[in-house]
């Protein structure tokens, strides 16, 4: 390819070559810091990776939907739980399946450690399988070869979320930052839940592409009134995300068939026209913001050395004056630099208080939690409502944490751009992606297990206790009552013995009932710390990467700041002192990089100029 004409379209070249003749010119003048910045671009362009999580609650056709997705039956499907580890599919030319475990220490910070599992037995994979060697499980990563998939879309299936027993909402959301678009999960038997409208709500905060799909419609012949009561709740709720509605079992017969009518029926190409319009569309914009910041970012910094060497090359004297603006901009550059400790304090003193504000934000909506529930438990019978106390618990506290997690996200994104302040004096400073790396680790947040109360005692020994405490009744008044010349046994006396035996029936049933209680609250109290024990170590372990991310993002915009400036200084510096006779030699090849680097800054702005302004703006981010 030649170099870009100053008036070509930004989409008549492909980005490959452009990115590769700006790193040529980036190894020509030795700039390897910009070089490695410029080869990550690239490899985004040559290997677009778009992410889709598969989400919903327990029981909405989540894998049958993959398999369908795919035409390939890889996902168990089945009346009871199936998927209870995250899954990831992704293109292989052969198919093939690891379990990623935690390290040998079991700290998910830690070296992964991979299995193999033979593609036959996927679907007898749990969270306490053999295979697993006592470790945690992170995810499941399954390659297969199949033309979607090979199209660079990754999918995650997701553990259903909500009801008796599960707390996966909270992991689950923890990918959502991640990923590329989300596709919720909602079958057509009944309308949208008040915990599906919430996990929606959290989903939608953290991905900007996210839609509802009802699955089942060919169970239900009232799905169409299905769905628009759920459009009812979302425009309710000021929910912006379209609805499709699927069938997972047409699209399967459809291939089958090679039946074009039961494709139309299934939804599935309305499905295709969403993740083309709104995921891959969407990505290609964004590549290309970023590639364009890239590339602009890189000219300019080749410009400038390039620019003051060539017009000390040109004109000594006007080099010399070019010499002294350069020696006044490293002083301004050197004293930036040294003041890198100011952004660095800010930083650090921000990811702090980010951590104690996000500690204490966790702890206070699980301590209202906890306290909402022991005072139902001291109103109510445990043991009778356990399953019941057991599903509010899960709900409201994997809410909680999602809530907690977008609070988390928010003031990450703040805390970046009060860092971005400190480099006002070398241009804007792009944001860097402070997005949870969880979505590659699939790990399980605010895991927990709520302990079973004791059975209460059956009929027979609730019958003992009235007839022991009767006895004592029985013998009390009988003895008393022989005296007035009556039997031990009479209606005095049975009388006597039914009223104590009723008092002890009362107050053993009290006792237990309280027996209940307190064991009742005991249990809620220790999963409540278990899950704010393995919350509060995962959010410390995401405000440590986003630390990193943010460290590394600005000391590397310093970094070449200070470097751009030193390679003018010198580059003017040694053109001054140049012999004539290499001075027109010098200054011709000076002039051809300096167009071919000019010509990448205009293809760059014609680039970002051809953008929509909302994609531009929202990229950085």
């Amino acid at each position: 390819m030649g170099t870009p004409a100053p008036n070509a379209t930004p989409p008549a070249v492909p980005l490959l070559s452009v990115l590769g003749e700006t790193i040529a010119a980036a190894r020509a003048a030795g700039r390897n810091d910009l070089v490695g910045r410029l080869e990550v671009a690239a490899d985004r362009v040559r290997d677009p990776r778009r992410r889709i999580v598969i989400a919903g609650q327990l029981d909405q056709g989540k894998s049958r939907f993959v398999n369908a997705l795919l035409n390939l039956e890889i996902c168990p499907v089945g009346d009871d739980v199936t998927t209870t580890i995250t899954t990831l599919l992704a293109y292989g030319p052969e198919p093939k399946a690891e379990l990623v475990l935690t390290g040998p220490g079991g700290d998910s910070g830690g070296p992964e450690t991979r299995v193999l599992v033979p593609i036959n037995e996927i679907g007898t994979i749990t969270a306490r399988s053999p295979m697993a060697q006592g470790r945690r499980i992170l995810r499941l990563e399954i390659q297969v070869p199949n033309a979607l998939l090979a199209d660079g879309i990754v999918l995650v299936d997701t553990p259903g979320v909500g009801g008796h027993g599960s707390s996966y909402a909270a992991g689950v959301l923890s990918m959502v930052p991640a990923a590329d678009a989300v596709l919720v999960l909602s079958d057509a038997s009944t309308e949208l839940t008040e915990p599906e409208l919430a996990f929606l709500r959290q989903v939608r905060e953290l991905c900007p592409t996210v839609a509802l799909l009802v699955t089942k419609t060919d169970l239900y012949p009232h799905w169409r009134q299905v769905r628009e009561a759920d459009q009812r709740h979302l425009d309710k709720a000021g929910l912006d995300v379209p609805m499709i509605a699927v069938s997972s079992l047409l699209r399967s017969h459809a291939l089958r068939l090679q039946d074009q009518q039961l494709g139309l029926e299934s939804g599935f190409g309305v499905l295709y026209q969403f993740l083309r319009d709104q995921v891959v569309a969407r990505d290609q914009l964004a590549t290309r913001a970023a590639v364009a910041r890239d590339i602009r970012s890189a000219a300019e910094h080749l410009a400038l050395a390039l620019g003051s060497e060539l017009v000390a090359v040109r004109d000594p004297e006007r080099g010399a004056a070019a010499v002294r603006e350069l020696r006044a901009a490293r002083t301004s550059a050197e004293e930036l630099h040294r003041r890198t400790a100011a952004w660095q304090t800010t930083l650090a003193d921000g990811i702090t208080d980010l951590a104690g504000d996000v500690d204490h934000d966790l702890r206070e909506r699980l301590r209202g939690i906890a306290r909402t529930t022991e005072e139902w438990i001291d109103d109510h019978d445990p043991g009778r409502h356990w399953d019941s106390i057991a599903e509010y618990l899960t709900g409201t506290i994997d809410t909680a944490v999602g809530d907690n997690l977008l609070w988390t996200h928010s003031r990450a994104l703040q805390l970046a751009q009060r860092v971005a302040e400190h480099f006002t004096e070398v241009g804007t400073a792009d944001l860097p992606d402070v997005r949870s790396d969880a979505a590659v680790e699939g790990r399980h947040v605010g895991a927990g297990t709520l302990a079973d109360l004791e059975p209460d005692i059956g009929f027979g020994s609730k019958l003992l206790v009235g007839m022991r405490g009767s006895y004592g009744g029985v013998l009390m008044v009988g003895l008393a009552s022989t005296f007035a010349g009556l039997a031990l046994l009479n209606p005095i006396s049975l009388g006597a013995g039914l009223v104590v035996g009723g008092k002890a029936f009362r107050d053993d049933k009290q006792a237990r009932l309280a027996k209940r209680r307190n064991e009742a609250k005991v249990a809620v109290r220790r999963f409540v710390d278990d899950v704010a024990f393995q919350t509060g170590k995962e959010s410390k372990d995401r405000l440590h990467r986003i630390h990193r991310a943010l460290r590394d993002h600005y000391a590397g915009v310093a970094e070449r700041s200070l470097r751009s400036i030193d390679d003018s200084l010198r580059a003017a510096q040694e053109a001054a002192t140049m012999a004539n006779a290499r001075r027109a030699e010098r200054g011709s090849v000076l002039e051809r990089q300096l167009h071919v680097v000019a010509e990448l800054g205009r293809y760059a702005d014609a680039m970002q100029a051809a953008l929509p302004s909302a994609t531009a703006g929202t990229v950085a981010s």
